[in-house]
């Protein structure tokens, strides 16, 4: 077995199978106390120790099967975290298994977490906790072998205060008052499909839900839960289709929950609670496709999952083909084809950022010494999709294709696997195409840094009229920005918006005349949808507008998610005008920030290396 570069667990001598997890939280404290209990399995024989991972994490105590056992921790790796190596009473052979009890504590600093006193939240009157773990930080919360290649089942028994909720990325097994602690409720949750150690997701708050579906109810804080059902109505109509395109949906519940802004991502997958950002609330579900791609992990990603984060484009690829094979049902081939080349000109945008020659813009990454943090791009996601939907076109079609689609679900369901078994599957499935299959060049699509070697065909019939429009203002002169009015935008959707902004963004910045004149025109600093207004202003600082300097640092402060906030930054740092405000601005809003989010702004900034 090949071994993951980003943990120090070896999985090829002993694997975690389930656990058994009773904790408290201590919001005075900021940090998670208790015990993990971790069923753990020898895969070969006079086994003597046991490596976790860890990062920032506390151990008071560790039994095995009982028997009170010698634990140690290992030196600290910069991002790593410590390896923590556990010595059994006695040795284990192999098949034998022993439970490991770990008592432990997180950090307030912990990377997994983020706490919120209750002036931060839209209540104000209760605290607020969320973990995120994707992609190494299941570490920072518990020891755990904390790598994609092994999964594991989970029951947890969370302790609260009795005025708030807890949800986890598994089925609610009801709840408690805790026996020892009138203040406190023990909530119990139970997660019987094996999940690998990043798809773990605890958050606590003051939180309501509706129902929205047979299988769902969204969840978020009392302000925002009926936008919230509102805009993710379409969930069932998605995972009707979804069940359709990559078969049954093998996890139960589906639930959505909507996060404070600082919210990392766009969207987590986690397991039957899918969390989200709220900055998918536009009002008018223009935004659902990440739903749509949140549902397709259920099967990309959480059934057939990466072996290490260096195959992180099996996650993302199939994930993103999958929500745009949803998006296709739903509202059209040339709604499909639209955003495929969408996500084509993300790709184009993304290695101008990073550079050509950069191998973070392979599509198999070495990540030996790499933080998968800072390797984290929309290469797999869009690289990913590109290879797939060429190939698509090259077999045969979306009909043929979604065949091998469903196969391949079934095949690796519950496993964890790396781009040599996609594509010996691949070429079992279509063994009848091999001639075909060997004319992709594979190491270039693997290997090679860059755009792909080859461009797939998109059906242009949507993208017409953005790229019409945005070569009017490229090749405008100062005498023809009276030509443009209000009615250039009459018959564009939203989507359309979005993708006549991001052409321009590919373009040299426009004079600043011009876009003083869009704003005369189309008013888009008056519009509130997330991915629009953050292409606007990214827009304005790259001409150097300085009136747009406060409306871009307050877009990158309001909300953390990091697809936004990030590249305003890097504007606002890139603008002689803005830098100095940027870092001040940044250095202000640091304590509050989500630690992932922090870090990285942080490097981007040039402030921390």
């Amino acid at each position: 077995a090949m071994a993951d570069p980003s943990s120090f667990s070896s999985p090829s001598c002993c694997v975690t199978r389930h656990l058994h997890l009773r904790c408290r939280a201590d919001f005075g404290a900021q940090a998670l106390r208790g015990t993990a209990a971790l069923t753990a399995r020898a895969e070969r024989g006079a086994l003597r120790c046991l490596i976790l991972d860890t990062k920032d994490v506390q151990v008071f105590k560790v039994t095995v099967n009982g028997q009170d056992a010698q634990f140690a921790f290992g030196e600290k790796h910069s991002f790593k975290g410590t390896p923590l190596e556990i010595t059994f009473p006695k040795e284990l052979r192999r098949g034998q298994e022993a439970i490991v009890e770990i008592s432990f504590e997180s950090s307030p600093k912990s990377s997994a977490l983020q706490w919120f006193t209750p002036e931060q939240t839209s209540g104000k009157k209760h605290p607020f906790l969320f973990s995120q773990c994707q992609a190494t930080h299941c570490r920072a919360i518990f020891p755990c072998q904390d790598t994609p290649a092994v999964k594991l089942t989970y029951y947890a028994e969370i302790s609260v205060p009795k005025e708030l909720v807890a949800l986890m990325s598994a089925n609610r097994d009801g709840e408690m008052p805790n026996p020892e602690d009138s203040s406190q409720k023990i909530y119990c949750f139970s997660q019987n499909v094996p999940i690998p150690s990043y798809l773990f997701a605890l958050v606590i708050g003051a939180l309501e839900s509706r129902k929205i579906g047979p299988r769902t109810l969204v969840w978020a804080e009392k302000e925002l839960v009926d936008k919230s059902a509102y805009e993710f109505s379409e969930a069932e109509a998605m995972l009707k289709t979804a069940e359709d395109l990559a078969g049954p949906y093998v996890w139960g519940q589906y639930d959505l929950l909507v996060l404070p802004p600082s919210f990392p991502y766009g969207g987590m997958e986690n397991p039957c609670l899918t969390f989200v950002t709220p900055t998918l609330l536009a009002g008018d579900r223009s935004l659902s496709n990440v739903i749509a791609h949140e549902i397709s992990h259920s099967w990309t990603g959480n059934l057939v999952t990466n072996k290490t984060w260096e195959h992180f484009w099996l996650n993302e690829g199939h994930t993103v083909y999958l929500e745009r094979r949803i998006g296709g049902r739903l509202f059209g081939e040339q709604f499909r084809h639209f955003h495929a080349l969408g996500g084509w000109r993300e790709l184009q945008n993304t290695i101008n950022t990073l550079g050509d020659k950069n191998p973070v813009t392979n599509l198999v990454l070495n990540l030996d010494e790499v933080d998968p943090d800072v390797a984290y791009s929309s290469v797999p996601y869009e690289k990913g999709f590109a290879l797939l939907f060429y190939l698509e076109q090259l077999l045969g079609g979306p009909d043929v294709f979604i065949g091998f689609l469903k196969a391949y679900v079934q095949q690796f369901a519950y496993k964890s696997i790396v781009t040599e078994d996609w594509k010996k599957f691949l070429y079992s499935y279509f063994k009848d195409k091999v001639d075909v299959l060997d004319k992709v060049d594979w190491n270039a699509w693997f290997h090679s840094p860059g755009m792909p070697p080859v461009k797939p065909t998109y059906d242009m019939t949507l993208a017409n009229a953005c790229v019409a429009l945005s070569q009017r203002w490229i090749e405008a002169k100062e005498s023809d920005l009276g030509s443009f009015s209000s009615a250039d935008l009459k018959e564009m959707s939203s989507h359309q918006l979005i993708e006549f902004l991001a052409l321009l963004l590919l373009e040299e910045p426009l004079p600043l005349s011009h876009v003083q004149r869009m704003q005369e025109v189309y008013d888009f600093n008056a519009i509130n949808n997330s991915e629009i207004r953050f292409r606007w202003l990214r827009l304005c600082i790259r001409s150097k507008w300085e009136e747009a300097i406060p409306l871009a640092l307050q877009m990158a402060t309001d909300q953390g998610r990091m697809k936004f906030t990030r590249p305003l930054f890097r504007d606002l740092y890139s603008f002689d005008k803005s830098r100095d405000l940027a870092v001040k601005t940044f250095l202000e809003h640091r304590a509050s920030m989500h630690p992932v989010t922090s870090m990285l702004v942080g490097k981007d900034l040039k402030l921390d290396q």
